[in-house]
Parts: C-alpha cells; sequence; structure tokens
C-alpha cells in the first residue's frame, strides 16, 4: 500500500477505511454485517491500510462501537483512528465532554489520533463558535486524548476561508471527486487548503458509489479506455492524484469493493493527460444524465415523515439512466419501497434541509419524484 507523510514523521495509507457504509445485514436496516466487516478490517490491515475512520452516528450509532471491537485486536500504534464531533447534538458545553467520552468507550481507546468537528457548514460553525469547540478539542489534546484536530467539511470556498482562518489546523476532510470538482466547488476548496499548507483527506471519491456505477454512456467511455479496470478504480485515482492529498477514504460495503481499491492503491499510477480528458468526457456524459445529486450518505433520515429520501432519489435517478428500460424499472423499484417511504408522504416540514450536505431542495425533488411515480 502507498503511504503519504503525515507532519514529517508519520506515513498515512493512501486508502483509508470509511465505515459509513459498511455491509448491512438488510437493505432496509443499519444494523452491521460484523462477520464480513471485520474480515475486511483484517484484510485492509494484511495490505497495509492503516487510517481508520468512523463518527458518532455512522450505521444509527453503530460504527463507533464496531470498529473499536474489530481494531482491538491490534496493537495501538499500528493504525491511526478518527473520529468527529457532531455538533449539532450538543444541546451546550457539557455534551461535548459526554459524547466524547462515550466516543472513547465505543472505540475501546485512549485516545484519537485524527479528530474532527463534524460536518462544518454555516450553522454547525456557527453552533462550534458559540460552544468554543475548537478550545475544547484542544484542552483534550493537551490531556493525551486527541493527536491532530480538523473538520470535515461541506459548505461554500467562503466559509472555508473563515473556517481555516480562524484557528490551527491540522488537517481538513472534504468531499472531492471528479463530478463535484466542479459542481460542488471542489477545486477551489482544495486550493484554499493547499494555500494554507493544509493536508486534505478525500470523502466521497466515488460520490457514494455513483462513479461506480454512472450512466451506460459514460460508464462505456471509461471501460473503452481501459477494459480491465473499473469504474470507481478511475475515480479513486483522480483523488489520489492530487499531491496535497493525505488519504482517500472510501466507504466500501463488501469485500470485492475494498480489494479493488487496495489494487488500485497499492499499484498507485498518477493519471495521464490521456486519462484526465478520457474522465472528463465520462463525467460530462454522466451529469447529462444525472437529475438530483444525491450521494446516499443518510444525513436527512430519518424523516419525520417516514420517507426515505436517499432511496426515492435513488431510484428516481436510475431511471435516468436506462434509457426506454428505465419506467419499468422505476415502477418496480418504487413499489417494492413501500407505500409508507414514497415521496409522496412528504409533508414539506423542511427539517431534512439543512442536514443536507449537497444543498438538495429535498422537499421540491420529492414533489418531482411524487409526480412521476403517479404519471401512467
Amino acid at each position: 500500500m502507498q503511504t503519504r507523510p503525515f507532519q514529517n514523521k508519520e506515513q498515512i495509507s493512501l486508502l483509508g477505511f470509511g465505515t459509513m457504509r459498511l455491509p448491512r445485514t438488510a437493505e432496509d436496516r443499519q444494523d452491521i454485517d460484523e462477520k464480513t466487516g471485520r474480515e475486511m478490517v483484517d484484510y485492509a490491515i494484511a495490505n497495509g491500510v492503516n487510517y481508520f475512520d468512523t463518527a458518532y452516528r455512522y450505521h444509527d450509532g453503530r460504527a463507533e462501537a464496531f470498529l473499536g471491537e474489530s481494531l482491538e485486536k491490534y496493537p495501538r500504534d499500528s493504525y491511526y483512528l478518527a473520529t468527529k464531533m457532531p455538533t449539532w447534538l450538543a444541546e451546550g458545553p457539557a455534551d461535548l465532554d459526554r459524547i466524547f467520552e462515550e466516543q472513547l468507550k465505543n472505540c475501546r481507546t485512549d485516545y484519537f489520533d485524527f479528530y474532527l468537528i463534524h460536518n462544518v457548514n454555516k450553522t454547525v460553525w456557527e453552533t462550534a463558535e458559540k460552544y468554543k469547540v475548537y478550545d475544547f478539542l484542544k484542552a483534550k489534546q493537551s490531556a493525551g486524548k486527541i493527536r491532530h484536530i480538523g473538520f470535515s467539511f461541506h459548505d461554500s470556498p467562503k466559509l472555508l476561508r473563515k473556517v481555516v482562518s480562524a484557528y490551527a489546523w491540522d488537517f481538513a476532510q472534504i468531499q472531492l471527486n471528479y463530478l463535484d470538482w466542479k459542481m460542488q466547488d471542489a477545486k477551489q476548496q482544495y486550493e484554499i487548503l493547499t494555500e494554507k499548507k493544509i493536508p486534505v483527506i478525500v470523502m466521497e471519491p466515488v460520490r457514494g458509489g455513483s462513479l461506480a456505477v454512472l450512466s451506460p454512456k459514460a460508464a462505456d467511455i471509461l471501460k473503452a479506455a481501459a477494459p480491465e479496470k473499473s469504474a470507481a478504480s478511475w475515480a479513486i485515482r483522480y483523488a489520489a492524484a492530487l499531491p496535497n492529498v493525505l488519504t482517500v477514504l472510501s466507504g466500501m460495503s463488501d469485500p470485492a469493493q475494498l480489494k479493488d481499491n487496495v489494487e488500485t492503491l497499492s499499484d498507485f499510477k498518477p493519471l495521464s493527460e490521456e486519462e484526465y480528458k478520457t474522465i472528463e468526457k465520462a463525467a460530462d456524459a454522466y451529469r447529462a444524465s444525472m437529475e438530483i445529486p444525491c450521494t446516499y450518505c443518510r444525513y436527512c433520515m430519518e424523516c419525520p415523515s417516514g420517507v426515505h429520501i436517499p432511496k426515492v432519489f435513488a431510484i428516481y435517478n436510475r431511471q435516468r439512466t436506462r434509457g426506454a428500460a428505465g419506467r419499468a424499472y422505476f415502477d418496480a423499484e418504487y413499489r417494492l419501497l413501500g407505500e409508507e417511504r414514497q415521496a409522496h408522504r412528504c409533508t414539506r416540514c423542511g427539517t431534512c434541509l439543512s442536514k443536507c450536505p449537497q444543498g438538495i431542495r429535498i422537499p421540491d425533488e420529492l414533489e418531482k419524484a411524487a409526480k412521476f411515480a403517479a404519471e401512467r
């Protein structure tokens, strides 16, 4: 596994193991398939992966404990453990300490190597400032409970400049992939962090799995250029090719995805000029087929009205890529979703709006999906 230096003394694996999309026991639940998941962790470590990322709310609060148990048998200094403070769940400064101590217990550790303020956007940043979260983390760092302090980010370059200027950060985590390089201002965000000499950790390199599937036209472009390579490997290489990227986090849902990513970054080759042109052609083709830019992160869940928002969007987007057969597939998948989880149940309460990292106008898009579903 290729590594990159951090602060000139630590070597971080170029592939990071993300735990937001671990294998599950059933598609409609967040229960982790722990046997498969542990086998994946073991395989990752055996193949040189040493960076493991989790969060307090991943898999409805199960991911930290799963990772803590899976890593417990390995020497603590043989891997780097990262988790995040869900500032939006705190009702006051006292909650910060309660959550942090719970995380240490969940992860079966005495300290975190990398610790982030989670999902920084305008609202989260205001709360973090109000509760002095950075000062709280610095105190934990002084006490030996945190080694490196950073944040994960989902907002505008303007806010990012404000955040990076406010404090001294060891690293930052941003959504970066060849689609969002333009669509979500990832290019400008990467440049801001590089300017400030803040190492970048990449999340969503395969955009929630969508860049592993693509539309038929986009997939054909990549396949014609390299028949032996997976679509996902193109996305992983794109992120890893950037020199200020420390590690590329991949939320892998099955062993095949893990093996493909390990292979891609164990024998990592930067993209050629011709390969960049190929990716741009594929991205253009895929953008033309896209309807809703959802990454299936589930931050919008649970919906008070019971709508399975990311599943509705996934089904709706898929019909756009299937041509003439799209309608039939949509009807079948949408029916299986169940009436109680379908788009028409949305009451436009707006609870989801502030939670979406992509800034999707969720009620409007659900209305569009509901209208499409009602057409016959």
